[in-house]
């Protein structure tokens, strides 16, 4: 079964088989912005679960930086061992490990206190949530290449602690994908204009990791297959970017969609388009992966192994999934063993107000999360309505703890 058979990546490095766990973001660091044991103990689960690939949530490559409060830094040694014990629980069952390195820009809420950047100073659009996130400052050069540094020195990190490769978060409305995009992107320097102008800075970033780590660690990115947002970052863009990474030594592009103004990594979307329910990405992955000279992963609402067998069909090289992972992680290992009709999933969320409704999904998403790193049953009929209001609690804590340390810390 094509599932299950092994995947060599232009490095060299082999992947034992074509499903990864996809990147979700898990919000369980401890208190000092290192891998707490709970988030160890979910990995655990993932680890044991028969996935080819871990690729962890969004790890920061700057603590005043963050898409949350209670999430995960890697910007020194200072914590370094904990990571290692990540890596080593990742590796634990044969499954390889990546990093993934990302930054918010304008993607952080305003009650962090933290001043936002982003390639020009556009707020996001939520309606009457858009008060939540202050307007960006826009980056000058300097702060850029102190970036591009950034994650440069994050991957040598990563190395270091045993993670078998990262991957650069250019996706879902965060900084890179801000760069990206016209919608966000209004500069008229280096940095903006032209697509090849706006896919500079993912390009430098991907050049100046490569030249921090070893040949055989993977470099990846994460790709708006679109914005889905009229006038965004578009699919006849995300083929252009690719034909770009083509020239670097890139081992695997991941196809996603969508930001916070348009969540269609949850089949959503603003530009009319109706999102198909599994593998919502899978249209334009087809096309992507016959120009690509990497594997080309794509990740989106998948839950099924036929689904999986019919994403591999297309010409792309690997399945990624998150939600029903976060319900079932044995779901690889059920499909190997011969349960072949395994399925896991959350009920639709039918609120009329669409940015609330995508709040409560993600917060039904990591209350699955929270329960596997207690060691606990999922639930995925929980109360949508119950999930948001417990990951508001646990924000605020987390938000009041996140505050005192940068306090502390001056």
């Amino acid at each position: 079964m094509r599932a299950f058979e092994a995947l060599q990546l232009p490095n060299g490095s082999v992947i034992p088989n074509r499903i990864a766990k996809a990147a979700m973001e898990e919000n369980l660091a401890d208190v000092a912005q290192g891998p707490s044991a709970e988030l160890l103990r979910l990995y655990q689960a993932w680890a044991e679960g028969g996935t080819g690939l871990l690729l962890t949530g969004n790890v920061m490559v700057d603590r005043r930086a963050m898409t949350g409060p209670g999430g995960v830094v890697l910007e020194d040694q200072r914590q370094l061992d904990k990571f290692r014990e990540w890596a080593r629980i990742g590796r634990s069952h044969g499954a390889q490990i990546w990093m993934q390195l990302n930054h918010p820009g304008r993607q952080m809420q305003a009650n962090l206190g933290q001043q936002t950047v982003a390639p020009s100073a556009v707020a996001l659009e939520l309606g009457g949530l858009s008060k939540m996130f202050p307007v960006p400052k826009a980056l000058d050069d300097a702060e850029i290449a102190a970036l591009i540094e950034r994650f440069a020195r994050s991957a040598q990190l990563a190395e270091q602690a045993g993670f078998n490769g990262v991957q650069i978060h250019a996706a879902h409305g965060y900084l890179i994908s801000q760069f990206l995009s016209p919608l966000s992107n209004k500069r008229t320097d280096d940095w903006g204009g032209s697509l090849a102008n706006r896919a500079r800075l993912l390009l430098e970033v991907i050049k100046a990791v490569r030249a921090r780590v070893a040949p055989g660690f993977s470099v990846a990115v994460k790709l708006n297959s679109a914005d889905f947002q009229r006038g965004g970052f578009a699919e006849a863009d995300a083929k252009q970017v690719v034909l770009l990474l083509n020239e670097l030594a890139v081992d695997m592009v991941e196809l996603s969609g969508g930001s916070y103004e348009a969540p269609a990594m949850q089949g959503d979307s603003r530009d009319g388009r109706t999102l198909a329910r599994e593998a919502y990405f899978l249209e334009f992955a087809g096309e992507i992966a016959a120009v690509a000279q990497m594997p080309v992963m794509v990740t989106g609402g998948i839950r099924r192994l036929p689904v999986v067998e019919q994403v591999l069909a297309s010409g792309v090289a690997m399945a990624g999934i998150g939600t029903a992972l976060a319900i079932e992680p044995a779901l690889p290992k059920q499909w190997q063993a011969g349960l072949h009709e395994a399925c896991a999933e959350l009920p639709p969320i039918r609120w009329k107000n669409k940015a609330l409704a995508s709040l409560a999904y993600m917060a039904t998403v990591k209350f699955q999360l929270r329960q596997l790193s207690r060691g606990k049953r999922t639930h995925a009929q929980v109360s949508p309505l119950r999930a948001l209001l417990l990951e508001q609690l646990k924000a605020a804590r987390r938000t009041r703890v996140y505050k005192r340390l940068m306090t502390s810390e001056g």
